[in-house]
């Protein structure tokens, strides 16, 4: 198996298509046995490095505390690891949150940014999921669906609209037993979630910046992307039909994030 001993720790990693280079960062508890990197529409255009974040999937998880520098210097020796100088840059939800940080702490190792439902931190928060921890399971279930789209309806015959059988994954997912050494890990990038604040850094982010929300957004809220688009000095926004997952619910999203970056000169 791949994995790129980077920062203190081992990362695994996973590489797939031609193209350009493009550094593809999932979101929280994301593990790439559960999310194949292999079916991303990106990797249409781009050769794509996708990978397990710290304390997460097959990397290591060291029992430390965990902070978005970390998870941004992470990325940026990934980058030079594989003998690249720069890369664009593909954040999803905690993902937009690391490549916020690694623009601001890493610019020259980004070319074009791509910031999907995610949020700049500080006044403009994402939904604090680590409270979902102190809720009961089935509650924290109703309240998480809800948030990732809502028109969320529980007695319609397709709850979330768009997602189909993704929809049912999910449900599947909150019930099943959680391994106590990924549950561990992902505490500590809930942690580091929480402490997320880059507002006063965005005007410096200097890469030409696509924001992608979706309309019905209730973790990475609409107006958040908003501000992203207005502080970012060369930033546009899409908005797109679909809530925190409308890269699976809307089908133009892929198709508008490919031409973005391959607009690059």
């Amino acid at each position: 198996m791949p994995f790129a001993a980077v920062n203190g720790i081992d990362v695994y990693f996973e590489l797939h298509g031609t193209g350009p280079p493009l550094l593809n960062i999932s979101g929280s508890g994301n593990d790439l046995r559960r999310s194949p990197a292999s079916i991303l529409p990106v990797n249409r255009a781009f050769e794509t490095l996708s990978y397990d974040q710290r304390g997460l999937g097959q990397t290591s998880k060291p029992e430390t505390d965990y902070t978005m520098a970390d998870y941004a210097d992470d990325a940026a020796a990934l980058i030079h690891s594989m003998g690249w100088a720069s890369c664009h840059v593909l954040g999803t939800s905690f993902g937009g949150m690391v490549a916020l940080h690694l623009a601001v702490r890493h610019p020259d190792v980004v070319d074009r940014l791509v910031l999907c439902c995610t949020s700049p931190g500080g006044d403009a928060p994402s939904y604090p999921l680590h409270e979902l921890a102190t809720m009961a399971p089935d509650e924290a279930l109703a309240l998480r669906l809800r948030l990732t789209d809502r028109r969320w309806d529980p007695a319609a015959d397709a709850p979330i609209p768009g997602l189909g059988s993704y929809y049912d994954q999910m449900v599947a997912a909150s019930t099943a037993t959680p391994d106590p050494e990924q549950l561990a890990g992902l505490r500590r990038q809930l942690a580091a979630r929480a402490d997320h604040d880059v507002v006063a850094d965005l005007s410096s982010i200097a890469q030409p910046t696509l924001v992608c929300a979706g309309r019905y957004d209730d973790i990475a809220p609409l107006e958040n992307s908003e501000l992203l688009a207005e502080r970012i000095p060369d930033a546009t926004l899409r908005v797109f039909e679909g809530g925190h997952t409308f890269m699976i619910q809307d089908r133009s999203a892929f198709p508008a994030i490919i031409e973005f970056l391959g607009g690059a000169s």
